[in-house]
């Protein structure tokens, strides 16, 4: 281990005191391959989001770092600046509550998929998902100007609109995976998510990038903030919550409500009947109806698949896991076919998207072997379903994370005894 001469030396416990709270609430802290760099201003100017970077004070963010940032040379002018000493020779290279053998196996595992060359994207790939979204963009408002605004044609015109997968498309572009220089990317981005799909491009920055960084855990996952005011999730969160006797919702019926929490807009109002009367312009209310209409199937559609990979998994606290381990027990995949390939946006591969979330996704089949044989090595689960098990397995998880609830709520139960509660009756 080599450490430059006359720098400041630190150990994990120092590190890990700050956080940004306690007696140390004014320095945040954090490790990038051994280096310890002060982020306590900095994380409010970081361009991937203040939250993301904050959420890593106190901890190693190596993997996370390697993971987010394509093009290393043009940070480290950042790092150069924060950066105030390095870990002790005696330290190990990462914390106590990480496994440090499956951090090395799995940084050599990144090395071999970076010189296999499955970072890179494939242009003919990308090159047809643009093509199939551009033709079928135009057959849907083909299909509604020259058959007429009855029923049927604009019903087809909508289909044709909904499968275009923008928000799919967006998603490659927002995780740099599509162009080779991340500008490309991000002016994509921009055009594809402000324009095409009609969201703010902070929206991705601020949120799904936190997702990636810490799946699954509460107060850190902004996918988890609909817990628990609309959902109760998690064993340990519902226990949680029904011993302190909260309930903003009937959570015992969470799986009943929750396709219809999300699916709206899907019949014309009166309003827009009237708009219709009042506007000059066919085309505009012709435009406000697809786009409700859209917007209806696709959020559904999203909605069911994003969460049948997420739901079902464990939902906690930090723990401050290492990559492999934090990612695995957040996320699972589904089987691998042509239709689930596309149904999904190959995020039925979701274990290989979060382990290497800038890996175009034509090349995750390719690493999933080798993550597959990772995980066997060292006894982490890898799981992966059926497509309508693994919708099932939504509703099934939100039965039982409600049901853990109510139990504790009644009978103000701990997790163990919820467990056996649940098991007796």
């Amino acid at each position: 281990m080599q450490w430059e001469r006359g720098a400041r030396l630190f150990t994990w416990e120092e590190v890990g005191l700050r956080t940004g709270k306690g007696n140390f609430k004014e320095e945040r802290w954090l490790v990038i391959n051994r280096k310890v760099y002060d982020v306590s201003q900095f994380y409010l100017q970081h361009p991937g989001g203040p939250r993301l970077i904050r959420h890593y004070s106190g901890q190693d963010a190596t993997d996370a770092f390697i993971a987010f940032h394509k093009d290393e040379d043009l940070v480290k002018k950042y790092l150069n600046s924060l950066l105030i000493g390095e870990l002790t020779p005696d330290q190990p290279s990462c914390e106590p509550t990480k496994n440090e053998m499956l951090v090395h196996d799995f940084h050599e595992l990144r090395m071999k998929v970076k010189k296999m060359g499955l970072l890179k994207s494939s242009v003919p790939f990308f090159a047809f998902i643009f093509l199939h979204a551009f033709l079928l963009d135009m057959a849907s408002w083909f299909t509604i100007w020259y058959f007429g605004k009855s029923w049927v044609p604009f019903l087809i015109g909508v289909a044709m609109f909904t499968v275009i997968q923008y928000g799919f498309f967006q998603h490659d572009l927002g995780h740099i995976s599509v162009f080779q220089k991340p500008k490309w990317n991000r002016l994509a981005h921009t055009f594809v998510m402000g324009i095409l799909k009609g969201g703010p491009k902070s929206w991705w920055i601020d949120l799904h990038n936190r997702h990636h960084a810490k799946p699954n855990c509460f107060l850190k996952d902004p996918d988890l903030n609909m817990h628990p005011f609309l959902f109760s999730l998690g064993k340990s969160l519902s226990v949680e919550l029904g011993k302190k006797k909260k309930k903003y919702m009937p959570y015992q019926h969470q799986h009943k409500y929750f396709s219809c929490e999300y699916f709206y807009g899907s019949f014309v109002s009166k309003d827009d009947k009237d708009n219709e009367k009042n506007c000059k312009s066919f085309l505009i209310v012709l435009f406000l109806k697809i786009t409700y209409f859209h917007r209806s199937l696709e959020s559904t559609w999203f909605l069911w698949v994003s969460q049948m990979n997420h739901i079902p998994m464990n939902i906690s606290y930090d723990q401050n896991l290492d990559w492999v381990s934090s990612q695995l027990s957040a996320t699972c995949n589904v089987d691998h076919s042509w239709f689930n390939d596309w149904f999904t946006g190959h995020l039925n591969f979701q274990i290989e998207h979060h382990l290497f979330p800038t890996m175009p996704r034509h090349n995750y089949c390719k690493v999933a072997p080798l993550v597959k044989s990772l995980c066997a090595k060292h006894g982490v689960h890898y799981e992966c379903k059926p497509i309508l098990t693994a919708f099932a397995d939504i509703l099934h998880s939100l039965k039982e994370y409600g049901q853990d609830w109510q139990e504790a709520y009644l009978h103000e139960l701990g997790v163990g005894d919820v467990q056996t509660a649940t098991e007796i009756h």
